[in-house]
């Protein structure tokens, strides 16, 4: 695992804008599993400037996202899809059909799902970190051996998602369809971003805990490939 410090926020973006950009600039078909929320919002603006002003080629590339809510229609201004649409999709020449968001609420959806990610492998795999050591939207004590699967959403992410959801909890979705732990481990290359204080405490828990469910971004401790992107605050506690 290696943790590179940087000052703030936008100097964390830049830096997983530079691994990004050279995993896509060596392989023009790419497989590329990404993230939503806030974190990876300035990589990801990055990545559209980049795109306007050097013509960095998408067409080949696929991507794979790692979660998104149950209960929500796909145009919902809160759904992944459109956030991944407004911050990424609709400026860049990604095909559609390129792009894989799950979507559903059944086992069926979940094994479709798997089955689309057993064809590729996801050459990096963005992630962010919850407060309480969540990747994707595994929650604490979820089995590493998990693959995608339909998660019952703890009070402390609804609480931290609440923000987008004027600040109403009960607004905020009790579920979601998540790519699994043993799912994100596939990929040759995972970035991790976190960015602020109240990510110190998972962040150490992750580097130094004993690798345990309670906190699922231990299991990171056992891939090959792994760069921790934090800024000042977030690395405050390593």
């Amino acid at each position: 695992m290696k943790i590179m410090k940087v000052k703030n926020y936008d100097e964390m973006s830049d830096a997983a804008f530079q691994v990004m950009k050279e995993v896509v600039s060596e392989n023009p078909n790419a497989v590329l599993g990404l993230a939503t929320g806030s974190t990876p919002i300035g990589l990801y603006e990055r990545m559209v400037k980049d795109y306007q002003e050097h013509h960095t080629n998408y067409a080949k590339c696929q991507s794979f996202n790692l979660d998104e809510y149950i209960g929500l229609a796909q145009g919902h201004e809160q759904s992944y899809f459109t956030f991944m649409q407004k911050h990424l999709f609709k400026h860049i020449n990604m095909p559609k059909e390129h792009i894989h968001i799950p979507y559903g609420n059944s086992e069926v959806d979940c094994q479709a799902y798997e089955k689309a990610l057993d064809q590729v492998q996801v050459d990096i795999q963005v992630l962010g970190i919850g407060s309480n050591g969540h990747i994707g939207f595994n929650e604490p004590n979820t089995p590493f051996t998990k693959e995608t699967h339909i998660v019952n959403l703890m009070k402390k992410t609804r609480q931290d998602n609440a923000r987008f959801f004027e600040n109403d909890i009960d607004q905020v979705p009790k579920q979601a369809i998540t790519m699994g732990i043993a799912s994100i481990m596939k990929a040759k290359k995972i970035v991790l971003l976190a960015s602020g204080e109240h990510k110190a405490d998972a962040i150490a828990t992750m580097v130094y805990g004993t690798k345990d469910p309670i906190c699922p971004a231990t299991v990171l401790q056992d891939h090959d490939d792994v760069i921790v992107i934090v800024d000042e605050a977030a690395a405050s506690k390593l």
